[in-house]
């Protein structure tokens, strides 16, 4: 039975790609300014399962842009947080709450054990992003990655397109490189800006750890990029509209 508390989407979709989405295990990794929003969008769509994977903590630097980050919430665990709202949502959402970092053979270990019908990659450093999208690919899990969201001001450039077709983006860049060391060339669908961004706007410090640098960004832009990771799931899972990719 489909709740009340959906009804607006019901409107909107129909009974039988919500019966659906109500069916579905979507996993989420990263839970920063793309991730909470991403996760968040998932669960108010009415995704029956989830599991959301993210070991840092709130910190008040966050609050520019991250749905978990409060001043009531500094220093605690993010996805303890999202995982109290997500809740809060949906009280029957069935909820996996991972407070890790993951990368090699933790993600193997995750990924054989979910049963996951999608997942999306909101992960910020490179190596287990990496690692995470060419283990999705050999187990045919459906995945959408989140690109570089920082830097970014301009909403109308944001697009979801093939990981091949991006350009203008470090993250994108260095991605593609290491795909393409493991024969991977297309076939990964990406929320990607193409925008340029002011070099003047990153620096580089060891509290950055583990990148090598922190850039600037702004409250909604990687909210929208979140927000269409979401639809991309949402749209995928539900069938209930024909992607334009």
């Amino acid at each position: 039975m489909i709740p009340y508390w959906m009804s607006r989407t019901q409107l909107l979709l129909g009974d039988e790609p919500i019966e659906k989405l109500m069916t579905k295990n979507v996993l989420v990794v990263g839970l920063g300014g793309v991730g909470g929003i991403c996760a968040e969008m998932i669960a108010r769509a009415g995704v029956g399962k989830m599991t959301i994977v993210d070991a840092d903590t709130v910190d008040l630097s966050n609050c520019n842009r991250q749905i978990p980050a409060l001043h009531s919430k500094a220093g605690k665990l993010k996805a303890e947080v999202m995982a109290e709202r997500l809740k809060d949502i949906n009280p029957d959402l069935d909820l996996t709450v991972l407070t890790e970092f993951i990368r090699d053979e933790r993600t193997n270990e995750i990924l054989d054990q979910g049963g996951f019908d999608y997942a999306v990659d909101c992960i910020d450093t490179l190596s287990p992003k990496v690692y995470f999208i060419k283990a999705c690919i050999d187990r045919k899990i459906p995945i959408v990655s989140s690109l570089g969201a920082g830097g970014k001001v301009d909403p109308s450039q944001v697009v979801i397109t093939d990981i091949s077709k991006t350009h203008q983006c470090n993250l994108a860049r260095y991605v593609r490189k290491r795909l393409h060391e493991l024969g991977i060339y297309k076939g990964v669908k990406v929320i990607f800006s193409g925008e340029r961004v002011d070099q003047s706007r990153i620096i580089e410090t060891e509290k950055a750890y583990p990148k090598k640098s922190i850039i600037g960004t702004i409250s909604y832009m990687p909210a929208i990029f979140g927000c269409m990771a979401a639809s991309v799931v949402v749209r995928d899972l539900s069938e209930s509209v024909v992607s334009s990719q």
